[in-house]
Parts: structure tokens; sequence; C-alpha cells
């Protein structure tokens, strides 16, 4: 794993006649999906653009950026402003298996309900968790031999609007995945005392 982590880095040059599956793309949806989350409410909605078409209608959205369309596909990594409706889903097949009782259920439906009546709480939760999930495709699609780069270069307003998503959702971060085809550009990493505070 942490060999997948020292090789991935952020490419902005894709060849555009790579390709990848349907089924690929699901198999590292799926890994991104078991990423951590606050009370396991998975935070996350993924919107794929998948062929060059689709990915043109997002070309301008992303300001131009050529990586949209040379690359094999896009992911469009949405926060839940509203994932504590997912409290029935997430846990009554838990109850149901017997792996938590309803009184636990009940207990965590509370705390989670209290804490979304606070909608900055909402918000920073959408997208605090999703980046979880924005991480862990990208490591993901890297130890299956894909590259990848996170884009927040992007206007979120006309993104809303020209692919019809709901206010429950929020925009995070746009993710292009492929095949490089030019190096990604070298960067510098500050030594880690500088950034790290020890406790003891």
């Amino acid at each position: 794993m942490l060999s997948v982590i020292e090789q991935r880095k952020s490419v902005r040059q894709y060849d555009p006649t790579a390709t990848i599956s349907k089924e690929q793309l699901t198999k590292l949806l799926q890994a991104a999906g078991k990423a951590p989350s606050a009370w396991n409410l998975q935070h996350w909605h993924f919107i794929v653009f998948y062929g060059k078409e689709a990915q043109q209608k997002l070309l301008p959205i992303a300001y131009n950026q050529r990586q949209i369309v040379d690359a094999s596909a896009v992911v469009a990594v949405l926060g839940d402003l509203q994932a504590h409706q997912k409290i029935d889903a997430v846990y009554d097949p838990l109850v149901a298996e017997g792996k938590m009782t309803k009184d636990i259920k009940e207990t965590l439906a509370k705390q989670i309900e209290s804490a979304y009546t606070n909608a900055q709480y909402a918000r920073d939760a959408a997208f605090t968790n999703a980046s979880l999930a924005a991480m862990q495709l990208m490591l993901a699609a890297k130890a299956e031999g894909f590259d990848t780069c996170a884009i927040g270069g992007f206007d979120p307003q006309a993104f809303m609007k020209t692919f019809h998503i709901p206010d429950r959702y929020v925009p995070v971060m746009l993710i292009t995945i492929g095949k490089a085809a030019a190096p990604a550009h070298s960067s510098y990493r500050l030594p880690i005392d500088e950034l790290t505070t020890w406790i003891q």
C-alpha cells in the first residue's frame, strides 16, 4: 500500500486513446465506497462522465482543461448534505442480522438527527467524508494501473445547473482517470517535522 501512495502523482496529460471499462470503473468506485465516514453514513455520490461526448459537456464547466476530455473518464465526487436520511438503510441490515440492537440504532439515530439540525455541520461533514472517498478512489486507481488528478478548478454552480443536480448534494471535486501521456510534474514536499506537532 505504501508503494501505491509513493507512486501516485497528479497527472494532467492523458493518452486520449486509452480506455477504461465500466467494469473497471465500477471496481474502483466500490473500493472508494469502502472509505470511512462519520456514523458510516457514506456521505458521497459519484457522477461518472464516461465517453468523450459526456466529457465534452463537462469541459467548459472545468474551464476547458484539456485533461477533462483526454482522460478515459471523469468522476465528480459530491458530498451529501442530507446523509442523515440514510440512517435506516445503513443500520437496519445490522439490526436484522443481530449485529446491532434496536436500542443502539435509536440512540445513534438521535445523535445523527441532532447533528444534522446544524447546517454548517452537514456541509462540513459532506466535504470531509466525500474527500475520504475521493482519496481512496485515487489510490485504488493507481493500484489498478491508472493515473488520476483531483480538480478543484471548476464552476460548481454551472455544474449543478447543467447536470440537474439536486440541492441535496454539493460538488466537492472532479477526478480525471486514465493513462498518463507525460510524467507528472515534480512537486516538493515540505519536511514532515514542519507539518507535525507531537504532544506527549
